[in-house]
């Protein structure tokens, strides 16, 4: 098994990523072989590659309230280890920002994921992080997905993405406050109080 300053360093010495290391960016990762819940995001925002810190932002606040933890235990590696599909800032589009740089995920979370064996649960956000690792088992859309969350626990909860911009989405599907959330808050709760 390859340590997790071996595989940052190599992320950093990749060709792909050489823009990155030049300008001195770190990727942007949380991991540690302790933690027991595992967050699998898209890529870093513009602002959490500026303060290098992932979901810094109203995002953040928005997953922290849905998993029902405070600020110093969701920063704390050695219980949430958060593993962006990109972990760097991909840039931006037309109307948003781009999309994770593809096969990046398929090069690094496997070795990451080598390294966190007491990984209980893992929160898929978004359609990128819902393709990748449930693949065929996905619903039609990721409303379908979300709302089908009970098929696939224990090991994956999906979610969609905290953004206040999915506010409008939270209101037409109440059903995601009143059911999923809590029952991810009792889950994570259950996880960190082992």
């Amino acid at each position: 098994m390859t340590s997790l300053a071996t595989i940052r360093a190599a992320i950093m010495a990749d060709p792909a990523n050489r823009t990155y290391t030049e300008q001195g960016l770190q990727p942007l990762f949380q991991a540690d072989c302790r933690a027991k819940i595992l967050i699998v995001g898209q890529a870093p925002g513009v602002k959490a590659q500026e303060r290098q810190q992932l979901f810094a932002d109203p995002s953040g606040d928005n997953l922290r309230a849905w998993l029902g933890v405070d600020t110093e235990t969701f920063y704390d590696a050695n219980q949430l280890a958060i593993l962006p599909m990109d972990f760097y800032y991909p840039g931006k589009g037309k109307s948003s920002d781009l999309p994770p740089r593809k096969g990046f995920a398929q090069r690094w979370h496997s070795q990451l994921l080598a390294n966190l064996p007491r990984l209980e649960l893992t929160l898929l956000i978004g359609q990128y992080a819902q393709e990748y690792y449930l693949k065929d088992r996905r619903k039609r859309t990721l409303t379908e997905t979300v709302q089908a969350y009970e098929e696939y626990l224990p090991q994956y909860l999906p979610l969609v993405h905290p953004s206040p911009r999915n506010n409008i989405w939270q209101a037409k599907n109440p059903w995601f406050r009143t059911n999923l959330v809590l029952k991810l808050q009792e889950k994570v709760s259950q996880i960190l109080d082992k």
